[in-house]
């Protein structure tokens, strides 16, 4: 067997309901987003992982610590991994940062690429380090099954570079909270086997509107 990267998101926070930008900031699980941790772990209990890897950010180490804990594994948490950073967006509702900077906040809806949050991070900067550190962790476990437990951006930006995509793609790949992808090692980088699935959470589409991240 190849390497594989299973790449999940956390389960919901509070923010992700009030549809709040949560960047960088520390925010936890909401109760349902325990649920949806502990319905990922059991998915993954029958599979045999060799590591587990998380965001240092609360809400993915809390994700990755049931997984972890199912199969006697530690967390190693990967700073590279952290969500972008929204900058002076993040704690604020969609509609606030919609009032106050508005242009960019559309720019960021359609040309994503080109925006950098204010005071925060482009997807360019966030590729530049989750990419390298998700291809180290690979090498690191040739031949071998990880976990790796991060983010709504940090997500659609490695799976956009599995794909052989531009960030201007980061709009037509979904992450719903707490899903599941796979990547796997093919022809010297990877291929996308599994996408944003949520059948271990007892549905197939989030009825979640996502106006943050």
């Amino acid at each position: 067997m190849g390497t594989r990267v299973i790449l999940a998101r956390h389960g919901e926070t509070r923010w992700n309901l009030e549809g709040r930008f949560q960047g960088q900031q520390d925010t936890e699980l909401s109760p349902r987003g325990w649920e949806q941790a502990h319905r990922l772990a059991a998915a993954l209990a029958p599979v045999s992982l060799a590591a587990v890897y998380a965001s240092p950010l609360a809400r993915a180490r809390e994700t990755a610590a049931l997984a972890a804990g199912a199969h006697g594994l530690k967390v190693e948490l990967i700073p590279a991994f952290r969500e972008i950073s929204h900058g002076s967006w993040e704690g604020r509702r969609h509609e606030e940062v919609a009032a106050a900077d508005g242009e960019r906040l559309r720019l960021w809806k359609t040309r994503p690429e080109r925006v950098t949050m204010p005071g925060g991070e482009s997807l360019k900067e966030v590729r530049e380090r989750a990419w390298p550190a998700l291809a180290a962790l690979a090498a690191r476990h040739a031949g071998e099954t990880i976990l790796v437990v991060a983010h709504d951006a940090v997500n659609k930006v490695l799976l956009a570079a599995a794909l052989g995509l531009g960030e201007e793609a980061f709009w037509r790949i979904k992450q719903d909270n707490a899903c599941l992808n796979v990547l796997e090692e093919a022809a010297g980088g990877f291929r996308v086997a599994l996408l944003n699935s949520t059948a271990h959470l007892g549905y197939l589409v989030s009825e979640l509107e996502q106006k943050a991240l």
